[in-house]
């Protein structure tokens, strides 16, 4: 399977998602290709220096993380594309409706409301607090994700 998250510039929320999500697989012994991207991300940019902290407190190394664009090529390519907010799917969707049936939140997706606000800006409490609330939707998803 192919998973893909996506935020807003790919420094902050969906490169966290992205480390989690792998760490959760492997720990699952789980095959998945497992990525993110920004819809108006620069690419080549580092992660936050506090998205990093707070994955170091989570013994994962997101250290190597360069961000990059959403491109159609990335969409067509994941199997399910999971976005941090209700406003980043409605805009890949705007662009690109044939995409609905593997488009959702993150937080939809496992059967909750709401987005993931955005720590940008934020201190490490802000990026701790955003951390934990990826890591939990990641692990209903996993949950989710096994039982198919």
């Amino acid at each position: 399977m192919k998973l893909l998250f996506v935020c807003t510039g790919n420094t902050c929320r969906s490169c966290m998602a992205e480390g989690i999500a792998k760490k959760r697989a492997q720990e699952l012994n789980l095959d998945m290709d497992i990525s993110s991207a920004g819809i108006y991300a620069t690419n080549g940019a580092s992660c936050s220096l506090n998205a990093l902290l707070a994955m170091e407190e989570m013994g994962i190394d997101i250290r190597n993380h360069l961000s990059r664009q959403l491109t159609y090529e990335l969409l067509e390519n994941s199997d399910l594309i999971l976005t941090m907010t209700r406003a980043h799917k409605d805009t890949i969707l705007s662009y690109y409706p044939s995409f609905s049936n593997k488009v959702f939140t993150l937080l939809e997706y496992i059967g909750e409301s709401g987005d993931i606000v955005d720590p940008f800006g934020g201190d490490i409490d802000t990026y701790r607090a955003c951390a934990n609330e990826i890591k939990q939707a990641i692990d209903i998803l996993f949950s989710k994700l096994k039982e198919s």
